[in-house]
């Protein structure tokens, strides 16, 4: 009979927490190196370049791959004959062990967690509770997959209550395109279908442990409904060209999960959740000897890649930048900014509208300045602010007119696409928005040389801060006539695929 002791779950759970935050599974990192061989993309190529360079750095630096260390989602198998050695229940194991991992002052993790969301949203600070699924099951063994998923990819997730005879491939076509770039790609889809709204959520997110072997099962062939549609989602999601970060390009996704479990004959219940190109899960088995042994991937794994900016790349003084210069730019320009930049996200973004419409004077001067939509992890050791990647920013689309109208800011700084309104109003205020590279986050951190929090302290990660940056990498995503390169992109590598007939079905 196993028992389990009740720091070795603890242990395995932080242990687990901190290795995936800075190694991606080599399957993924397998998976992105031959999709940056294939592209064609130069944009795409490009973003690919800086991810596949961030990941090798965090691993070897031990930071994480992503600002947004995500939301844990447990799933363990528990053995019907395990016993334990504890004086904690297993949830309050599992969040004990969540909060030593994010509380580890030689690599400290951001802490999004909110209690109350619907109300005073206050974090929790330690990124707990969890969300756990527990199924008891034959055996005498802990079988865990841990994970951290990050918001903005989670924000993407899509359910349906389809008709029996409706399609499946149908809808997963219709919707993918309304996730934007947002989601972070290239990356991987789970779908679950059947049985009830919830489960086939759950089946979704599970299918997301699994390893990317696309093409194993393309070599051998689909031996049941859920590999077909596997292999005719693979390859149709990617025929749509949306590319990495949604530039236009040939790797959307890098494999697609499908789970099923029985279903009412009234019913198609379908969950459809991505996995961004921060994907981060682990698997582990407690037998009773001890805790968890994650073994690191060798740094061999990692693809000889550099990224260095294209020939065409301009250089941008943020101190001296004029309207005049910002109206130049072109959708898809490779900018590398140096000076200082202001930060800013959801909740400093709502108190500065609230602010402005009580009359009051906002705590920094935005005129003629660039905000960045960040929420830094903490800073360790020397450096002068922890990874740094963007947020996603249609989040803030319903104050980007009012900034923009009453402050005279001149430029944003976010990831993926904006929408309508904001795009509508960057084109009658002449502004600006530049994107970089959602999953470059520790990457984009190398280049920011000072940080000072000079508003809105109590918010935490989503204060304002001021950056001095030299060189960070950003491409202009939406100019100031309103052309989006998240509209031309995927518009015009569709138009490729289709009518040069490029082969994505291997991608």
């Amino acid at each position: 009979m196993t028992v389990i002791r009740q720091d070795d779950l603890i242990d395995s759970i932080a242990d687990a927490l901190q290795y995936i935050s800075y190694y991606h599974p080599v399957d993924f990192i397998r998976a992105m190196e031959e999709a940056y061989n294939k592209e064609q993309s130069e944009a795409a190529r490009d973003a690919i370049a800086q991810i596949l360079v961030n990941s090798r750095m965090c691993a070897q630096g031990h930071r994480p791959i992503c600002q947004d260390t995500g939301i844990v989602t447990v799933f363990i198998r528990v053995g019907m004959d395990v016993q334990w050695d504890a004086d904690m229940t297993v949830t309050e194991m599992i969040n004990e062990g969540v909060r030593r991992a994010y509380l580890n002052p030689d690599n400290v993790l951001r802490a999004s967690i909110l209690s109350d969301p619907d109300g005073a949203r206050t974090n929790t600070k330690d990124n707990t509770p969890a969300v756990i699924h527990y199924e008891l099951v034959a055996g005498d063994k802990l079988d865990i997959d841990v994970a951290a998923k990050g918001g903005g990819s989670e924000a993407k997730s899509k359910f349906a209550m389809l008709n029996p005879s409706d399609s499946v491939v149908d809808w997963v076509l219709s919707v993918v395109p309304t996730m934007g770039a947002g989601w972070c790609p290239p990356g991987m889809l789970g779908v679950g279908i059947g049985g009830t709204a919830e489960k086939a959520m759950q089946l979704a997110k599970e299918a997301l442990m699994q390893p990317i072997d696309i093409h194993d099962l393309q070599r051998r062939g689909a031996q049941n409904r859920a590999e077909e549609l596997r292999l005719e989602l693979h390859d149709k999601i990617n025929r749509l060209g949306i590319g990495a970060q949604g530039l236009g390009g040939l790797t959307t996704v890098m494999d697609v999960k499908v789970k099923d479990y029985p279903t009412h004959a009234a019913n198609k219940p379908v969950a459809l959740i991505p996995n961004c190109a921060a994907t981060r899960h682990v698997h582990f088995t407690l037998d009773g000897s001890g805790p968890a042994e994650l073994v690191p991937p060798s740094l061999e794994d990692w693809p000889d890649i550099s990224w260095q900016p294209g020939d065409s790349v301009r250089r941008v003084n943020l101190d001296t930048v004029t309207a005049e210069e910002t109206q130049s730019w072109q959708p898809g320009d490779t900018l590398l900014l140096s000076g200082k930049m202001l930060t800013g996200r959801d909740a400093a973004h709502k108190k500065m509208v609230d602010m402005l419409a009580r009359g009051e004077t906002l705590p920094v001067d935005l005129k003629g300045r660039f905000i960045y939509y960040v929420g830094p992890v903490d800073p360790v050791g020397d450096e002068v602010v922890g990874p740094a990647g963007p947020t996603t920013a249609t989040r803030m689309d319903k104050f980007t007119g009012t900034l923009l109208e009453q402050t005279g800011l001149q430029g944003m700084i976010g990831k993926a696409e904006r929408g309508p309104l904001a795009i509508e109003a960057i084109k009658e205020y002449g502004a600006v928005y530049l994107m970089a590279v959602g999953g470059a986050a520790y990457l984009v951190s190398k280049a920011i040389k000072a940080a000072e929090v000079i508003a809105f302290p109590e918010l935490g990660m989503e204060a304002i801060y001021e950056f001095d940056v030299v060189d960070m990498p950003v491409t202009v995503a939406v100019d100031s006539q309103g052309q989006s390169v998240h509209e031309s992109g995927p518009r015009i590598w569709r138009q490729r695929i289709e009518e040069q007939l490029i082969d994505v079905s291997s991608l």
